[in-house]
């Protein structure tokens, strides 16, 4: 029994000491690196750990190199940098630069506005239409009076969105739903009905529009230039607005006002709607039209030339001077340019307006056949 003792004793110090050491090296392992409890529960091996759920760490260790720290906030600085930085660029740009750059910046924005209006409202209509066909129409006979009414509406509704779009977007969006007026053998009735809108229906510019476009070709406002000048004008079309005026010897003339924008952003809805009928032919092969804007293409460019149309219409004059029925109107040189063009006022009518005809003491017959 004596030597027992003392063994015992040396065994349990030894053992103390096995501890001790382990809980000093767990309180350096603590020290030196940040982990969760299942973790530390693992390395210390005192409880059964299958019974703990393993959390996500969402600590790092405090070993991890800085660099990565510094690269992690240098990238953020760099991405804040750049989404303050653009914008305020471009906002000290824009104070800073002419009138005419001002407009081709707003033009830009202006243009993804339009591409993207034009983009859901084709893709409205080409879900309207899938839907009709796919379960509208299932079950109805091609012939039944229901089946046509429910094709009607969707055509019907189709038609309002072009022309809600086309009025929207102006310029060359209106003048190609004009064309598409002339297709009444291609086209349902419902969609030249509803595009007639757009032969005499445009956005109107307000006057702060004409005055840039005055002062950019003429170096003076149009009240300035003219006796008498009204802002408000009589007709808008797809590329231009006319208003009344006085010469200042009291003519009375139409003059007939650009968009100023319009040849700034030709190039870009050309190629807007070169993709968007593109796209339409792909979802429905059978009502392909892109082959109108590429006969239109040509001719759009130099409709935006008023010397042009000026030139032409003084042939037409010199052509049908046999005519005393024919009236052309006279160009004043001295008030046009490419964008704006100025001639003698006349009152008429549309050629298919048989009651304006009448008003004016004619018979539609005697118009027909030009006496």
């Amino acid at each position: 029994g004596g030597w027992r003792g003392p063994h015992r004793r040396r065994k349990e110090s030894g053992g103390q000491a096995a501890v001790r050491q382990e809980q000093s090296g767990a309180m350096e392992l603590r020290r030196t690196v940040q982990i969760c409890r299942f973790h530390l529960l693992l390395l210390q091996r005192k409880k059964d750990l299958w019974l703990l759920s393993a959390p996500n760490c969402r600590h790092h260790s405090a070993s991890q190199p800085p660099s990565s720290r510094t690269q992690r906030g240098l990238l953020k600085k760099m991405f804040l940098g750049v989404a303050l930085g653009i914008p305020l660029f471009g906002g000290v740009r824009y104070v800073l630069a002419e009138k005419q750059e001002r407009r081709k910046m707003r033009l830009l924005v202006d243009g993804v506005g339009r591409f993207v209006r034009s983009v859901g409202l084709g893709v409205q209509i080409s879900l309207d239409y899938w839907w009709t066909n796919h379960i509208l129409l299932r079950g109805l006979s091609e012939n039944s009076p229901e089946y046509k009414a429910v094709v009607s509406k969707c055509h019907q509704r189709a038609a309002d969105t072009i022309v809600n779009g086309a009025i929207q977007n102006g310029g060359l969006y209106v003048k190609l739903g004009q064309g598409l007026c002339a297709f009444n053998h291609l086209l349902p009735p419902e969609y030249i009905n509803t595009l007639r809108v757009l032969e005499d229906k445009a956005l109107k510019r307000g006057y702060k529009e004409v005055d840039e476009l005055f002062l950019e070709d003429f170096k003076v406002r149009p009240d300035q230039l003219f006796l008498e000048f009204d802002y408000q004008p009589i007709a808008a079309a797809s590329l231009a607005q006319v208003h009344r005026a006085r010469l200042q010897d009291g003519t009375p003339v139409a003059v007939k006002v650009q968009y100023i924008d319009l040849r700034d952003r030709f190039n870009a809805d050309i190629r807007t709607l070169e993709l968007l009928l593109q796209i339409v032919e792909m979802m429905h092969p059978s009502f392909g039209f892109s082959w109108v804007l590429k006969d239109m293409k040509g001719t759009l460019a130099q409709e935006l030339d008023f010397e042009i149309e000026a030139h032409n219409g003084e042939r037409c004059a010199r052509e049908l001077e046999h005519f005393s029925f024919v009236v052309v109107p006279r160009v004043h040189w001295d008030k046009s340019s490419k964008r704006v063009l100025t001639a003698d006022f006349y009152e008429g009518c549309k050629i298919n307006d048989t009651e304006g005809i009448r008003r004016q003491g004619l018979h539609p017959k005697d118009v027909s056949l030009g006496r």
